[in-house]
């Protein structure tokens, strides 16, 4: 099970995520989020991570060239891409590893199939789908989750990429979500947080959870 770790405030965040050894943290370069970091911080965060553990860059438009800038600058293993963005920007980015984002709201997957479509006519393979609940206003970590029967039976995992699941997953849901939907990989915000930081008894307890499951 990869499990990510999303949205670091602070360096002083890391050494206690790092203790529960997840397969990637997130930094989010979204300014219009609480758990916004600047270059800066994501660097000092970044550089108490280990090799082993993945950075992942969450953007909500950016420009993709800002992106790429930002991206070879902090060394992000993986991109992930929330908001509006197409295949022409996607292109753009091809030669990263890109986390695509869609947020299952009421009109299912067939949005997810073609974006893939056109994605794929560019030449874009993303690395996979993190898949999380469509909430008006918000580009994810709302702690809303997603339709768990909906997308376990709607999402072919022989031919889309593997599937990521978020939304309000928290160390007393992880299993039942991970029983529920069987994703290739799960990440969790909001979820392992007390008083707007990252809990090491919660993300601890997560990924205890999750590889459990």
């Amino acid at each position: 099970m990869w499990i990510k770790i999303c949205g670091l405030r602070v360096p002083e965040e890391a050494p206690d995520v790092v203790a529960a050894a997840p397969d990637a943290i997130g930094l989010n370069f979204y300014a219009g989020t609480p758990r916004f970091v600047t270059e800066e911080t994501a660097a000092a965060i970044s550089a108490q991570i280990p090799d082993e553990i993945a950075r992942v860059g969450v953007f909500v438009d950016t420009p993709p060239d800002e992106i790429d800038d930002l991206a070879e600058r902090l060394q992000l293993d993986h991109v992930q891409l929330h908001g509006d963005y197409t295949a022409a920007d996607a292109a753009r980015l091809a030669h990263r590893s890109l986390i695509w984002v869609h947020r299952l709201g009421t009109d299912g997957l067939d949005p997810l199939r073609n974006e893939l479509k056109q994605l794929a006519a560019k030449g874009v393979q993303p690395f996979a789908c993190l898949i999380d609940a469509s909430v008006p206003g918000q580009f994810g970590g709302s702690g809303k989750t997603v339709d768990w029967p909906a997308l376990a039976t709607g999402y072919d995992r022989d031919t889309l990429p593997p599937l990521i699941l978020a939304g309000g997953l928290v160390p007393e849901n992880i299993g039942d979500a991970i029983t529920a939907v069987s994703p290739w990989g799960v990440d969790t915000a909001s979820g392992v947080e007390r008083d707007g930081r990252k809990s090491r008894e919660l993300v601890a307890g997560f990924v205890r959870n999750a590889r459990g499951a």
